[in-house]
């Protein structure tokens, strides 16, 4: 699938359209060779998130992040029901990133009853 670079700003952040993507059991067979980023809340993420994911907010994803992120392992972008994943896999896709949603969201990840965890604090 090819993602055009070049769309404007404000059309790249509508939380429909498609961008790349995985499966939940696809990424489940080997999550670490992914570098798993949760875009949901801190209080989403905290009960209950992937293994290994990191909780990078959404509304927290600048630029000035995106440049400290790992380059060395293709990115998945996690949330809820993939809406909110949609414009995060496009901005890192932009800044040149491997990078992919979980399709369905944890909706569907819970849904194949595959492992989470939960984190403490808020």
């Amino acid at each position: 699938m090819t993602i055009r670079k070049g769309l404007p700003r404000w059309l790249s952040w509508l939380p429909f359209g498609l961008v790349p993507s995985i499966s939940p059991d696809h990424l489940a067979r080997n999550p670490e060779q992914y570098l798993l980023i949760d875009v949901r809340t801190k209080l989403e993420f905290n009960k209950s998130h992937i293994p290994g994911a990191l909780s990078i907010p959404l509304h927290t994803l600048t630029h000035d992040l995106i440049d400290k992120l790992p380059a060395d392992k293709p990115v998945i972008c996690i949330c809820l029901s993939a809406h909110r994943s949609k414009p995060a896999t496009r901005k890192l896709i932009r800044a040149n990133y491997s990078a992919r949603e979980l399709s369905g969201g944890m909706r569907a990840w819970w849904k194949a009853h595959l492992p989470t965890e939960s984190s403490g604090g808020s």
